[in-house]
């Protein structure tokens, strides 16, 4: 069962914790998360799944920014969430994909005990300018109904930021223990472009 504006709304600071909540953003049965002012792209041309790949940040600045094809951008919402007792999922706005941009690749699909802010994986279909703190996806949330364990990684969960791919940490493990800074920054370089 996917829980009603309502139900989200009387399980704010309980099962369900989005913050910051403005009410205005609850839907019938979901509610509106809006994108923060950075994104991540790649620098790699080809990336490695068994590799910290190196990415490069740039700002959304007040003028918006224009999002080109075949170019993968990562964004993250505005709100943490918390949510225990549910299963989380976002998707994207119809308004937004009705533009042809795609918020999430695959990655819609949240875990019961998740904690942070969601990592967009954004592709436009054809140049779309974007704004920061535009109400860029929705969240919902359907009732688990058998015994379950919540979710725990040393990969995504209490982030704070942005997080690319971490695939490399199950795949090659070694590089991952060898090298604390890939924890860090993962070559991240700033761009203001």
């Amino acid at each position: 069962m996917i829980l009603s504006g309502h139900q989200i709304q009387a399980r704010i600071n309980g099962d369900i914790v989005i913050d910051p909540f403005v009410e205005e953003r609850l839907n019938p049965n979901s509610y509106n998360l809006t994108l923060h002012d950075e994104l991540m792209v790649y620098e790699e041309v080809v990336l490695d799944m068994r590799s910290a790949n190196r990415v490069r940040r740039m700002s959304i600045p007040p003028e918006g920014l224009v999002l080109n094809p075949h170019q993968l951008y990562l964004g993250r919402t505005v709100e943490r969430t918390e949510t225990r007792n549910l299963v989380p999922m976002i998707e994207g706005r119809s308004s937004v994909g009705r533009l042809g941009l795609f918020v999430h690749v695959t990655a819609g699909f949240g875990d019961v005990g998740f904690c942070g802010f969601w990592t967009l994986e954004m592709f436009a279909v054809q140049p779309v300018r974007i704004y920061a703190g535009v109400p860029i996806c929705q969240i919902f949330y359907h009732e688990i109904t058998t015994p379950y364990t919540d979710y725990v990684s040393d990969k995504y969960q209490h982030n704070s930021d942005i997080q690319p791919s971490l695939l490399f940490k199950e795949l090659n493990p070694e590089l991952a223990a060898s090298d604390p800074q890939l924890q860090l920054d993962f070559g991240m370089e700033r761009s203001h472009s």
